[in-house]
């Protein structure tokens, strides 16, 4: 049993209102691939360049990941993100993309990696994306992520990748771009129209919400009094919510299982924004996690007394 994650594996430059970080390990996949790994064995599927270094690919191991299908291309430079963080943290300024070897990835996956039981297509091309369900073995659960540059300059693309998967997870207002619909429940609708089973809202500091053909479910963000750095949250929260569906080894993913599972992927992003970087996930405990599922889960039941009938 194993999770395959294809995307990005690089180094980010971040500045936040809590401090700063001039080269610290990132990317898509490797934030990805550190949660998910607390549930089952995970194959990430990127390139680094000759600058990436040796103690980063352990703490990309650090739970049993396995990296034979990290590919390191001789005289390359790894992908290279910089960004600022605004004072509320929900705004960010890129100031620099740098590509590398990224600019040429073209997804080969070994033998072990097209065997997955479960798949993750994280933010690339939608070609690129189409490409790898092209040589996977058909795993029981798929899901993508994408972005606003995908729906603006590849739209049609992203649709057909979208009609071959079971669950999608993007933002509220990806969604919303990707239709064209003004209410979140109306644009989740009509992608699930397209095949998915599962549409997946994440909503940033206000939780995440899933749409499915039989139902709706709502989960909060965990409540910190402390942030210090956003990135590579949505992709903790991903790599948790599909790890605790690679884990729960069912053919048919329920509603209320993928409920848990955003659980799970809450509890881990909650972490992940408390340091920089992977600096908190790499060092995290199981134990840790399962107790902050519980706290989610008492906060967000309640007991709902019946009113008696008032003229």
């Amino acid at each position: 049993m194993s999770i395959t994650v294809v995307g990005s594996i690089a180094y980010d430059a971040v500045r936040t209102p809590f401090g700063e970080r001039r080269r610290m390990l990132g990317g898509a996949a490797t934030h990805f691939a550190l949660a998910a790994s607390f549930f089952d064995t995970v194959r990430p599927v990127g390139p680094v360049g000759g600058d990436f270094a040796t103690e980063d690919l352990r703490t990309l191991s650090v739970r049993g990941t396995i990296t034979d299908d990290v590919v390191t291309v001789p005289g390359g430079e790894t992908f290279f993100w910089s960004g600022v963080y605004g004072d509320d943290l929900n705004s960010r300024e890129t100031l620099a993309t740098e590509l590398g070897v990224f600019a040429d990835f073209q997804p080969r996956l070994s033998p072990a990696a097209r065997a997955c039981e479960v798949l993750f297509l994280a933010n690339i091309q939608p070609s690129l994306q189409a490409s790898v369900l092209d040589q996977c073995d058909g795993p029981r659960f798929t899901a993508l992520d994408s972005m606003n540059l995908w729906i603006e300059t590849a739209r049609a693309e992203l649709i057909a990748v979208i009609e071959r998967v079971d669950c999608v997870i993007l933002n509220d207002a990806e969604i919303r771009q990707l239709t064209g619909r003004h209410t979140l429940p109306d644009a989740a609708r009509e992608l699930l129209e397209l095949g998915p089973e599962a549409v997946i809202a994440k909503q940033g500091e206000y939780g995440a919400a899933l749409f499915t053909r039989d139902g709706f479910f709502s989960l909060p963000a965990y409540p910190l009094v402390s942030v210090v750095d956003p990135t590579g949250a949505g992709d903790t929260f991903a790599g948790g919510l599909v790890g605790y569906v690679a884990a729960a080894r069912e053919r048919t993913v329920s509603r209320e299982l993928l409920a848990g599972a955003m659980a799970y992927g809450t509890a881990l992003a909650s972490f992940n924004v408390q340091e920089f970087g992977t600096e908190r996930l790499a060092r995290l405990s199981f134990d840790e996690v399962h107790a902050r599922v519980a706290e989610l889960h008492r906060f967000t039941q309640f007991e709902m007394p019946l009113l008696k009938e008032t003229v």
